[in-house]
């Protein structure tokens, strides 16, 4: 499959999910765990990019509603169009991140959760690499993914359609490590989505800082 069929397979996915996806993973303890590090760690009125923002729930929402500049990407107009309604403070645009022009050191904090696994391997790494860039030194990010040793594997999430590249923990602490980042915390978790055609999944999640600089900024 080509990088022009894979993205509108990714966008049709989530179109047709739509605020299903957010019933759905609403009642992860985890996810909510991990924006509270990350709220503990940014000092106020920090710029924060949000890449597969999905209907902005709970990501957005959580770091716009405390005061942080949100901007949040995702290839779903569908989801776009949730999010700008349900989390007015933050800004949304539907585009590929890999096409949305980001300035070197531009973002304290960029957030991915679950927006890699329509991507093959190498590109999952090239973009933690972009997104590395994009931040400021000592910036942090919050990786997030299913665990798996799999590429290219088609598969069915929720009733879609899908074609799913991941990692093993330990390959995606590599690709963080490879792009410029210190791994300074990390949960794993199983997690059941609340979908009747959902299956329990591990979750794995990665809180990394940039490396350039002894010490975070705050915390």
């Amino acid at each position: 499959m080509t990088d022009e069929q894979q993205r509108p397979q990714a966008a049709a996915a989530f179109d047709a999910l739509g605020a299903e996806y957010e019933k759905a993973f609403a009642g992860s303890t985890t996810h909510r765990r991990s924006l509270e590090w990350l709220l503990g760690r940014l000092a106020p009125g920090s710029k924060v990019l949000d890449v597969g923002s999905g209907t902005g729930r709970p990501t957005a929402e959580t770091l716009a509603g405390a005061g942080h500049d949100v901007l949040g990407v995702d290839v779903s107009p569908v989801m776009v169009d949730l999010a700008t309604r349900q989390v007015p403070a933050a800004t949304f645009q539907c585009a590929d991140v890999r096409d949305v022009p980001l300035a070197d050191g531009s973002f304290d904090a960029v957030c991915v959760y679950f927006s890699l696994l329509q991507l093959d391997r190498r590109e999952q790494a090239d973009l933690v690499q972009l997104l590395v860039r994009a931040l400021r030194p000592a910036g942090y990010m919050v990786l997030a993914t299913v665990p798996l040793d799999v590429e290219g594997v088609d598969a069915v999430f929720m009733g879609q359609p899908v074609r799913v590249s991941s990692f093993t923990a330990q390959g995606l602490s590599s690709v963080a490590e490879e792009a410029g980042l210190e791994v300074l915390a990390q949960e794993a978790s199983l997690f059941t989505p609340a979908h009747p055609e959902a299956r329990p999944e591990p979750h794995l999640f990665l809180h990394c800082r940039r490396r350039g600089a002894t010490s975070p900024r705050m915390g």
